[in-house]
């Protein structure tokens, strides 16, 4: 990443970035589309076979992307398309593994539903602040709900975790509690900041 010359007045250097905001076409969102496109093929492997070295493979590395665009998000320059895909792309991924799993009986609908409700409504939320010029970040708590979501399908799908079938649901609940704690948190984070919305 190169960086443009300070100025006289000893301001520090600003990071010269590949891509502007509007960019469409750049490396991370190659990465995020990627991801989009091999969720479903790994979603039938999971459904398959269940637990399987094939299925916990793919999922380790389909799930190690998220990290892997955010880097190159950050070294080319961040893009409001790549705000918007990217973490549809986590939930696409994390409630897809969910719902196979939930479908074999190895997760409970309940923690799936839970999760998949909270979804939707801070996705809901998100989309109806945009409308009115509002932008709201993502949390830190909201990326460890996700790598939290995961981690739970990750451990039900190895052979090597998936047995006492306690482990993955403790794992599972705990992505849970996460999940609507990161909720709360944007809700009252955004409350915190006493902004008012810009009328439409």
């Amino acid at each position: 990443m190169s960086t443009l010359p300070s100025g006289t007045s000893g301001t520090p250097a600003v990071p010269a970035f590949r891509f502007g905001p509007s960019a469409l076409l750049t490396p991370a969102n190659l990465v995020t589309l990627l991801r989009f496109a091999l969720t479903l093929p790994l979603l039938t492997v999971i459904s398959a076979d269940g637990p399987s070295w094939r299925a916990w493979v793919g999922w380790v590395i389909l799930g190690s992307t998220d990290g892997l665009d955010g880097w190159l998000a950050r070294r080319d320059g961040t893009t409001r398309s790549g705000a918007f895909l990217d973490p549809l792309a986590d939930k696409f991924l994390a409630i897809g593994g969910l719902v196979a799993l939930a479908s074999q009986e190895i997760f409970p609908w309940l923690a799936v539903v839970l999760i998949a409700a909270r979804e939707v409504a801070v996705s809901g939320y998100r989309t109806w602040a945009g409308r009115r010029g509002v932008s709201i970040p993502a949390r830190w708590l909201g990326k460890m709900k996700t790598i939290s979501q995961l981690v739970a399908v990750g451990v039900a799908l190895c052979p090597l975790t998936d047995r006492p079938p306690w482990l993955a649901l403790t794992v599972l609940w705990a992505a849970v509690g996460l999940t609507l704690a990161s909720g709360l948190d944007l809700l009252r984070h955004r409350w915190a900041g006493g902004a008012a919305m810009p009328p439409k």
